[in-house]
Formats: C-alpha cells, sequence, structure tokens
C-alpha cells in the first residue's frame, strides 16, 4: 500500500504558510489539504476559500467546522459556493465542536450524535437540491431549498466527513458520512477500533456503500539533526492539547491523573511559558505513541502503522520545523 498522504493547516501557520504549503503539497503528490477551525483563533472557511483558489488539482477540507455555529441552510450553501470554486475538490469536515468552548460560547454540547444527525440530514437534502421541512429536537426548517434566482442548481458535489472519536459518533460517520476525519493525538491501535465501529455504521446504510474513507490526521514533527527538538515540539502540543482538549484523552490510553496535573498546572487559554513549564511531565514515550516525531525514519514508521491500522491517508499536522517537516516527510514517503 502506498503511505498516501495530506497537510492540515490552521492557525500555527500564516496565512501566507498556509497557501505555500499547499501549493507544495499539489506539486509533490499530496491527497488533500484540510484547514483546522478549532479555538477561536481562525475560522476554516475563509482560508479553505483561498487555498482553493491558489491550487489546481489537490482536494481542499476543513478539517473541521461545527454544527453549533451555523445554520445547516448557511453551513450548505457555504460548500455549495466552495464547490463553485473549486468543482469536485471541496470536502465538508463537520464535527460536533467541543468543551469546554461550546458552552463558554452559548453552544453546550447536549446530544452531540442527535443533533449532528439532524443537521447532516438537512444539509444532504440541500446539497441534492431538495426542499426540506424538517422538525427536529435542536434543527428546525421549514420550506426552504437554494434559491435559483441567478443560476441553475445542479447537484452539490461535497462529501461530508464527520470528525469522530467516541462509539456513537464513529457509527452515525459510517452509516451516514462519504467519510470520517479521526482526530490526532491518539495511537494507531485506536484506528483499529475506531474501524470496527464505523462498519457498524455502514451496516446501516440503505444506500449501497461498503466502504468510507478514514484519513487520520496525525502531529508531526522531524529534526534529523536533533530529534529531540523534534518530540519537544510535539510535547508542548500534546500538553496543550491534555489541558484543553481531554476528552480526546480517554481514548488515547494516557493516564487520567496525568491530564488531572496537566489541567491544574495551566490556565485557559495557556500562555507559552505554561505550556514550557508544564510539558515536564510528559515522558518522551508518550509523545511517541501518538504522534509521528523525531527523525524521518521514526515519523515515517509511526505513519505506516496508522495506515496498517485502517486509516487510509496520513493528514500531516507540522510542528517544530513546519516546512522542514513536510519536505522530509514528502520526501521520505516518495
Amino acid at each position: 500500500m502506498r503511505l498516501s498522504l495530506g497537510l492540515s493547516v490552521g492557525e500555527r501557520l500564516s496565512m501566507a504558510e498556509c497557501i505555500s504549503h499547499s501549493q507544495f503539497c499539489e506539486e509533490h503528490g499530496f491527497d488533500s489539504v484540510w484547514v483546522a477551525e478549532g479555538r477561536l483563533t481562525r475560522d476554516g472557511i475563509v482560508p479553505s476559500a483561498v487555498i482553493a483558489y491558489a491550487t489546481k488539482r489537490i482536494k481542499v477540507g476543513t478539517g473541521v467546522v461545527n454544527n453549533k455555529t451555523r445554520n445547516p441552510a448557511l453551513m450548505a450553501v457555504t460548500f455549495k459556493t466552495l464547490a463553485e470554486l473549486a468543482p469536485h475538490r471541496v470536502n465538508l469536515g463537520i464535527g460536533p465542536w467541543w468543551e469546554p468552548l461550546a458552552s463558554r460560547v452559548g453552544a453546550p454540547l447536549q446530544k452531540p450524535v442527535k443533533e449532528m444527525r439532524e443537521y447532516l440530514t438537512v444539509v444532504k437534502a440541500l446539497f441534492r437540491n431538495e426542499t426540506v421541512d424538517f422538525d427536529g429536537e435542536f434543527i428546525r426548517v421549514h420550506d426552504i431549498r437554494f434559491d435559483m434566482m441567478y443560476r441553475e442548481n445542479q447537484l452539490v458535489d461535497v462529501p461530508i466527513y464527520i470528525g469522530a472519536v467516541g462509539p456513537k459518533m464513529l457509527q452515525l460517520a459510517g452509516e451516514i458520512a462519504d467519510g470520517v476525519l479521526l482526530d490526532f493525538m491518539l495511537p494507531p491501535s485506536y484506528v483499529r477500533g475506531a474501524v470496527e465501529h464505523i462498519k457498524i455504521g455502514i451496516a446501516r446504510r440503505t444506500d449501497g456503500v461498503q466502504m468510507i474513507d478514514r484519513p487520520q490526521l496525525v502531529a508531526c514533527s522531524v529534526d534529523d539533526k536533533d530529534p529531540q527538538s523534534a518530540i519537544d515540539s510535539c510535547k508542548a502540543f500534546l500538553t496543550q492539547y491534555l489541558a484543553q482538549q481531554p476528552h480526546i484523552m480517554k481514548h488515547s490510553g494516557i493516564e487520567p491523573d496525568l491530564v488531572q496535573r496537566i489541567h491544574d498546572e495551566m490556565g485557559w487559554p495557556a500562555t507559552p511559558t505554561q505550556v514550557r513549564h508544564t510539558m515536564r511531565l510528559v515522558p518522551n514515550e508518550m509523545v511517541q505513541q501518538i504522534t509521528a516525531c523525531g527523525t524521518s525514519s521514526d515519523a515515517i514508521e509511526q505513519l505506516e502503522r496508522y495506515r496498517d491500522c485502517g486509516a487510509t491517508c496520513a493528514v500531516l499536522c507540522t510542528l517544530g520545523d513546519k516546512e522542514g517537516t513536510m519536505r522530509s516527510l514528502a520526501k521520505a514517503a516518495a
């Protein structure tokens, strides 16, 4: 099997870097670019549009936008617009957001799986150019469809990827989505279990689909001259992630006591100084179990483990020397 690579871009890159890195990936045969949207730093739609305009062939997806802050009709028409800009190249990656941020902005998570099912039911119907009436627990729309005032509507060719972590959301992705975008900071062994849950969902489908795409976000940092520097880049990111998004850690094998100690030492949002101080609690071995870091060979071997466990594409989330990591892994994979 070929090691398929994608790239995740987000707030850790400048806008100029997002564009240049995406163009590099297109030139070097990468499968896709995924635009991150997480904390209140930068949205995912504007960079997706810019990257789609600046490239010609590579797929561009959101990795991921949330279903809490955009009405499903607005989400559908937004991606219809992106598809006009880059036909057959746009992916809608969408997730249920995360706590505590969702509650802090007045949109707490309550029944995320049910809400996602309702939300995507409406989005998919709009993509099919249907008139939609839906009265759910979370989503209520009446007699809506895409406006045809200026141009004839066509079916919207935008695959939907659910950003899923837990078993129920993974099963929902298998049942109703075109793909699942697997989160980072999880070990390769997690992917095996995730694939089994996805299969449970696929068995419920009525459209004949027997497999969906499974790209895997992987935090990566490479430095062949100073591997520890690369490990430390991932360690700092993991430390911040443990403090601010602890929900992911129950799937990573990291001890809850360590997560709590890190959470107790760091504020929200954490400062760089707090991160550097707290990362001393995290051992190298833990970092290398759930990221791809160290030398180029170390990183490629880890990416291959994700592939062998069921990921269809390793999506690089570059840290440390971001451009050097991207170039080193592109060369090593080739």
